[in-house]
């Protein structure tokens, strides 16, 4: 299922839908503005040495410490 990334133009915040059959929301669902935009997602990788051991992510270079969750929308 393809889950998306808004932001609403009128209170900033961000927010995720799962999207089926092209159906994409219409509303913010905090404020409930229809000026909202689709956020491009980061992608995210781990370098892992021979014996399995993280030596290098994409999310070091952000505020995110590589946590485990699929989506940064929800920590910003």
């Amino acid at each position: 299922m393809p889950i998306y990334e808004y932001k609403c133009k009128a209170c900033n915040k961000k927010f995720e839908e799962i999207v089926l059959g092209g159906e994409e929301p219409d509303a913010c669902r905090f404020c409930g503005s229809k000026k909202i935009g689709k956020l491009m997602s980061a992608g995210c990788f781990h370098t892992k040495d021979k014996s399995g051991l993280t030596t290098k992510s994409s999310a070091s270079a952000s505020s995110c410490s590589g946590c485990s969750s699929s989506s940064c929308a929800g920590c910003h």
